[in-house]
């Protein structure tokens, strides 16, 4: 850098020659300072008699540089701009997104009579890109190339043309344009494969490559890794392991390009182990090569290890970037992960990325999934701009916590908004957020209208939230009628639904039916056995509940044992019923029964309705109150200092008895505690759970 600054400060740069090449030099190093210096020379040294070719220069320099205002008045300032001026504006406004100060220039250049070159017209191709699709910009940009005799012959803008076509849904005519090319090289090839990816077209960018190659033409490295993006979003698994195979044997795979878009492939397609192996052998690793592992592992379940290697990238000194920290939050959100979380939010912050809309709307999403609730609506309310996903972060974060009427209120600021419209994910949200909220009314009527409203037909996850909402409310029968109705196959979230409305609400004979179903959708399922046994048990009817056991014992199905578990210091410490192998289990059992007295004296009756032995009333007492969540509760009491919240996790969901006693605990010891069970989070506090008692 100092040697460029002193090359433009020499007494020898009042050479044109010179001065060019300092401006050269300004454009390769990026530095708009080195640039407006070798721009000032010029006027002094060189002014009113500037040559056009420095004129031409300075107009690139800026519009490379991405300096909009000093490149439009380099340009306005010359007397007698040429071709290469304009052109080399056009490039820059395109390239950097100002597709009408593009096209705008390129207008103006027509109207003084320059002649448009093949430097040119891919710039206005790529300008003509970002017009919407009914716009006959690109058209016009194509009648004027044809009359200046570029197109079809010149491949280079052909390309271009092509390209647009396809970026603003004219597939038609860009297929014409196509078979009109005289001369197809492997961008043309290249142009049809990424741009049917990008569309959701895989196979057309398959049988694109394989007409590439039935031409006699040789991939570069656009053309494998759109085959392998084509493979990953068709999950074509096979065709994309046999394609592998051709990479090696042409010796592309040393291309980070292309190791990258293995990886990518092989998460896609559920492969996380080989795609590890691509990983692990690439020589040399960029940082799309670690996001893409990252990715892969979030995508297969691997959230811990997605984690890991979000830390290896980080050891090995890859700067933090808004796709990688947007994806480790994800993971982040499906481990459940707070403090992570949080870490994360800290590293977005200090590398000024936090404000990315992807990157907050992952903060938005984790916070809620992790049940910070109020930290999400705070960045929520800080992010400039929303998109969808943002949106639908959102309300589902309040519909994690069953808080209906905050759901309701985001939904309708997203419509009155008219930025984005909701999309079936959108409702699905709301729908489980009026469910768990009580909102039965609201709930119901949205179903009905959001066809006629918002254009989206009922799927089977709208279904599954009808099914639960009116079961919540005690509606079975009407959910059950609506099951019978549904336009295609009921499915394990539907019934399962009915099954635990009718076992919150004591419906056997109909729970019964809806076990049968979903014995025959999936008979190993543990879950679904075990909740027919529970609701014939809440009913007295012991022997039927005893048979449902035999049963699963008979054909093999093992009962998955209710766990919780606490995070403290670091150390993950899990419980199970009636645990006593924890180091800590004599001061944890003295705090329960001391609690158990305190409770007691304030009005709590243990509900042992729900334990699963026929024992006397007394022992029923004893073995609700050893349920692993109040063992990680009492741990927490035990170790965690007050004015911090307890956060405890669940794999079943939580027991009406734990509920209750959770409820009095809260208010005993003036403490927050937070469960986050497989169902939704319950915030208790002073009595009270968020979810009102209704879940």
């Amino acid at each position: 850098m100092r040697r460029a600054a002193a090359a433009v400060a020499a007494p020898l740069a009042t050479d044109p020659e010179l001065l060019a090449a300092a401006v050269e030099t300004a454009i390769a190093s990026r530095s708009p300072r080195l640039g407006r210096a070798a721009h000032a020379r010029a006027l002094r040294l060189l002014a009113p008699a500037i040559p056009p070719f420095i004129r031409a220069h300075l107009v690139n320099l800026y519009s490379k540089l991405d300096l909009p205002g000093p490149a439009a008045a380099a340009l306005a300032s010359d007397p007698s701009p040429t071709v290469v001026s304009y052109t080399a504006f056009i490039s820059g406004a395109s390239q950097h997104g100002r597709p009408a100060q593009a096209l705008s220039a390129f207008a103006a250049m027509l109207q003084l009579g320059l002649r448009p070159n093949d430097f040119t017209f891919p710039s206005a191709f790529k300008a003509a890109a970002s017009a919407p699709s009914r716009s006959t910009i690109g058209p016009q940009v194509h009648a004027l190339a044809l009359r200046f005799g570029y197109l079809p012959d010149d491949a280079f803008v052909a390309c271009a043309a092509l390209d647009m076509y396809f970026k603003t849904g004219r597939l038609a005519l860009a297929r014409r344009l196509f078979e009109e090319m005289p001369y197809r090289n492997v961008v043309a090839w290249n142009a049809v494969m990424t741009n049917a990816v990008l569309d959701g077209r895989p196979l057309e960018t398959v049988e694109a490559y394989f007409g590439l190659r039935e031409a006699g033409g040789m991939p570069n490295v656009v053309s494998v890794c759109a085959f392998f993006n084509a493979c990953a979003g068709a999950t074509y698994l096979s065709l994309g392991e046999q394609f592998h195979g051709f990479v090696v044997k042409c010796g592309f795979e040393t291309d980070v390009s292309i190791s990258n878009s293995m990886v990518d492939f092989y998460g896609k397609c559920r492969c996380v182990e080989k795609a590890k192996a691509v990983f692990d052998g690439m020589g040399i690793r960029n940082n799309v090569s670690w996001c893409c592992m990252v990715v892969a592992y979030a995508q297969n379940g691997g959230e811990e290890e997605a984690l890991s290697v979000y830390l290896g990238a980080r050891r090995a000194g890859e700067e933090p970037t808004d796709f990688m920290v947007s994806s480790v939050l994800t993971t982040c959100a499906g481990l459940l992960g707070l403090d992570q979380g949080r870490a994360l939010h800290a590293v977005a912050v200090r590398s000024c990325i936090d404000a990315n809309i992807f990157v907050a709307s992952a903060l938005v999403d984790m916070y809620g999934k992790c049940g910070g609730i109020e930290d999400a609506e705070q960045v929520f309310l800080d992010m400039p701009q929303r998109n969808l996903v943002t949106w639908n972060a959102m309300v589902g974060g309040y519909a994690h916590i069953g808080d209906a009427w905050n759901a309701l209120a985001v939904f309708d600021d997203m419509i009155e908004c008219g930025e984005t419209a909701p999309n079936y994910i959108t409702l699905v949200n709301v729908l489980a957020a009026c469910s768990r909220g009580g909102l039965t009314k609201e709930g119901y009527e949205l179903f009905k209208t959001m066809n006629d409203r918002f254009g989206i037909k009922p799927r089977i996850e709208h279904y599954a939230c009808l099914v639960d909402l009116l079961g919540r409310a005690g509606m079975e029968e009407q959910a059950y009628e609506i099951i019978q109705g549904m336009p295609m196959r009921p499915s394990i979230s539907v019934w399962g639904a009915l099954l635990g409305a009718c076992k919150m609400h004591g419906k056997t004979e109909l729970g019964k039916i809806a076990a049968e179903k979903l014995f025959e959708l999936d008979p190993q399922d543990s879950g679904n056995h075990v909740l027919l046994s529970n609701m014939l048990a809440s009913a007295g009817r012991w022997a039927e509940a005893t048979d449902v056991r035999k049963e699963m014992k008979n054909v093999g199905i093992k009962k998955d044992p209710g766990r919780s578990w606490i995070t403290w210091k670091n150390v993950v410490h899990v419980f199970q019923a009636k645990d006593t192998k924890h180091e800590m289990s004599n001061e944890i059992q003295a705090l329960l029964a001391k609690l158990k007295s305190q409770m007691q004296a304030a009005g709590y009756m243990p509900d042992t309705q729900y334990a699963l032995y026929d024992l006397e009333e007394e022992e029923k007492e004893s073995e609700v109150f050893q349920h692993s969540e109040k063992l990680a509760l009492a741990f927490g009491l035990i170790c965690i200092p007050p004015g911090v919240p307890i956060r405890i996790m669940k794999n079943l969901r939580i027991c009406v008895d734990c509920h209750r006693a959770f409820k009095f605990i809260s208010g005993i010891v003036g403490r927050e505690i937070i469960v986050r069970d497989n169902n939704r989070f319950h915030h208790f506090k002073n009595y009270e759970c968020s979810c009102k008692d209704y879940w």
